[in-house]
């Protein structure tokens, strides 16, 4: 039987994790967050102080899994949950950096895939539509402006005591578009087939509904 994919792809902080999630438990498809997964590889060298240029030869080493615990994914590094510790600014960085590297794209697009060719899937990430399933039966391309992203996260990140300001949130959003769209390898780009949905001025469940449809009607 064959399996039904979605592709989400689009820059950071654009809300894709959120709608995916919402979209997924909507439709009864399995999501998968192909970011969380480079954050826990970008994790596991922090933690260990390898250098990107050294990622290569740890590869091995790194065992990523995602696991559903209550109906909630989580993300594990060998046995440890790490689904708390990769979302912190200094891995989100680390991670985009880390997503550059073919080595470890390689160790990541093979499981991605085994996920897709055995679920119904919602995937979303960078390069989804473009080269981990260019086959996708729907992809999206869903963006919001820069000021609009680094709102929200500072809304996100606000009750917490050490919360960076608004103007370091952009400036780190800014970075991570230009190092996103500008690396050799899987550059963040819309697939020519993919149906662009811009929420800036939509809410999370206005931009949650839309996505639903378009998959709907395509599917």
């Amino acid at each position: 039987m064959k399996t039904i994919n979605i592709a989400i792809d689009g820059p950071a902080g654009a809300g894709k994790s959120t709608i995916a999630k919402m979209v997924s438990a909507e439709m009864g498809y399995i999501y998968v967050d192909t970011g969380a997964m480079y954050r826990a590889v970008a994790l596991y060298l922090t933690e260990n102080n390898i250098p990107d240029e050294e990622a290569e030869k740890h590869m091995e080493e790194v065992e990523v899994s995602l696991k559903f615990v209550d109906g909630t994914q989580r993300v594990y590094l060998g046995d440890r949950d790490v689904s708390d510790l990769i979302r912190t600014p200094e891995i989100s960085m680390a991670a985009s950096r880390t997503s550059a590297i073919p080595a470890v794209r390689a160790r990541l697009f093979d499981l991605q895939q085994k996920l897709a060719r055995e679920n119904n899937i919602i995937m979303d990430g960078r390069d989804i539509g473009t080269v981990v399933l260019p086959n996708a039966d729907v992809k999206i391309f869903l963006t919001a402006s820069a000021e609009e992203r680094a709102n929200r996260r500072y809304k996100e990140l606000s009750e917490k005591p050490d919360c960076p300001t608004y103007e370091e949130i952009l400036k780190d959003i800014i970075e991570r578009d230009y190092n996103d769209m500008n690396r050799e390898t899987a550059p963040l780009k819309q697939a020519e087939d993919a149906v662009l949905v811009d929420t800036t001025e939509l809410t999370l469940e206005q931009s949650a509904a839309k996505i639903a449809e378009i998959i709907k009607e395509r599917v």
